[in-house]
């Protein structure tokens, strides 16, 4: 089955592009596009995409409200955010809109793409740039308790959890952790159930607002502390 895909970027050939792009893949359709937020909600209703690619600076409603709107009337739809180094501080109220990854507007192609397929098959995509910014931020704002939920997860849950904090994907994890990858995802499966989060975005904004982990001295992915 294709993956849905909707555009939606304020500037034509910004979307022009990504269509070309994503057209050339064979799992992938392009089901529509809009130019603005409103738009956005409107064509999410209208074509049921199982990915947005979503922008944030747009007129009449922004990315943050579109994410936000679409995903209180279907939570099944992933959002992929198209972000930049400068617009970091958007990184964050897209988590809390419900945003499952990001993607920077100069990655390489091959990256967007591989994004497309992390998001449409349920997990989220954070980038270690973008955990460092995100982790970042919560440590400037007003800590909340950490949740009950909490206490239901195993010590390698925990293990577990703790890098997925730090944005680490299933293959990092697994080697962090010497587990194989199938060992990692079902992991990972139970305590999104247990915390009761959709994702793996979700997961890293309860860790910080909750302050679960240290945030100093965060290693990164695929080097362990000596």
């Amino acid at each position: 089955m294709s993956i849905r895909v909707l555009l939606v970027d304020d500037q034509a050939m910004v979307r022009a592009g990504l269509r070309m792009l994503l057209s050339n893949e064979p799992d992938i359709e392009v089901v529509a596009e809009a130019s603005n937020g409103l738009e956005a909600v409107s064509q999410a209703a209208r074509f049921h995409p199982h990915v947005v690619l979503m922008d944030i600076r747009m007129p009449q409603l922004d990315g943050l409200g579109a994410t936000r709107r679409i995903l209180a009337a279907d939570d099944s739809i992933r959002i992929l955010v198209l972000t930049t180094f400068n617009l970091d501080d958007y990184v964050y109220e897209a988590l809390k809109a419900g945003a499952s990854g990001f993607v920077l507007k100069d990655d390489p192609p091959e990256q967007l793409i591989a994004a497309v397929h992390t998001i449409a098959s349920g997990d989220a995509l954070l980038s270690p740039s973008v955990t460092r910014s995100v982790i970042a931020h919560y440590t400037r704002l007003n800590r909340q308790p950490a949740p009950k939920t909490l206490d239901t997860l195993t010590t390698r849950e925990m293990d577990v959890f703790r890098l997925i904090a730090l944005g680490y994907s299933n293959a990092e994890i697994g080697r962090e952790l010497f587990i194989s990858e199938a060992t990692v995802k079902t992991h990972v499966t139970r305590l999104l159930q247990k915390l009761q989060v959709r994702d793996r975005a979700q997961a890293i904004v309860l860790a910080y607002q909750s302050d679960v982990f240290p945030t100093e001295h965060a290693p990164e992915p695929g080097r362990r502390d000596r």
